[in-house]
């Protein structure tokens, strides 16, 4: 049965990795939890969210392209460990 299941097995754990990381970053987006010296994205993103400080500093909404880039990575990387583990299906 393993064999028959390993792709629906490799997707849903690529795609939960991405969803933990969007659920951690945007849970610490209030700054309810965590504080500056802890190294997150969401602690990192604390400071730029008013328009009026990303005007001025736009540099602080880098680690969003971070954030962006590892979450379409784990989604590209379950998409093709699918193909290879299923290539039958399309």
């Amino acid at each position: 049965m393993l064999p028959g299941f390993a792709s629906y097995i490799i997707v849903s754990l690529t795609i939960s990795i991405p969803g933990m990381i969007l659920g951690e970053t945007f849970t610490l987006l209030p700054g309810n939890r965590m504080k500056a010296p802890t190294i997150s994205w969401g602690v990192m993103l604390q400071d730029a969210q008013t328009l009026q400080t990303v005007s001025q500093l736009p540099w602080l909404l880098w680690p969003v392209a971070f954030v962006v880039t590892a979450v379409l990575m784990f989604n590209f990387l379950g998409d093709g460990l699918r193909d290879a583990a299923d290539p039958y299906v399309t």
